[in-house]
């Protein structure tokens, strides 16, 4: 698998890259959050201090959760994702949205499930002493 990367976009001006045809996907993703997913949002993230979207669009990807003010990409990985070509392309699209200039936090459905207000914690450091 080759790793394609995207430039490097951090200035203010650049708005991340939009893919209209991932918009059906996104909207059926949102109606149908996998149990980890729907705990993170309803429990936390629905009214975290900086607007959180869930399910969006950037680049080719579908992000699970994304906060513009922090630049922040928050990712709750299912099975799929531990086997050796889920790994990789989790490894692909990490490298690619951080080149956009964005953080991700990945989570598994267990630690969201069974370590809930840890992985609030972990979300919680992302936010700056002054934020933006």
């Amino acid at each position: 698998m080759s790793i394609s990367r995207s430039p490097n976009f951090k200035n203010s001006d650049f708005h991340l890259p939009y893919n209209p045809q991932l918009v059906a996907g996104a909207k059926e993703l949102r109606q149908n959050l996998t149990p980890a997913e729907k705990k993170l949002w309803n429990d936390y993230l629905k009214t975290f201090k900086f607007r959180v979207l869930r399910q969006r669009p950037i680049d080719r990807f579908i992000v699970d959760f994304y906060c513009a003010a922090l630049k922040l990409a928050i990712e709750v990985d299912g099975e799929g994702h531990f086997t050796e070509e889920g790994q990789a392309y989790d490894l692909e699209r990490t490298q690619i949205l951080e080149g956009y200039g964005l953080k991700v936090l990945r989570f598994t459905n267990y630690e969201v499930m069974n370590n809930f207000e840890g992985v609030c914690r972990q979300i919680e450091v992302e936010i700056p002493p002054s934020p933006p």
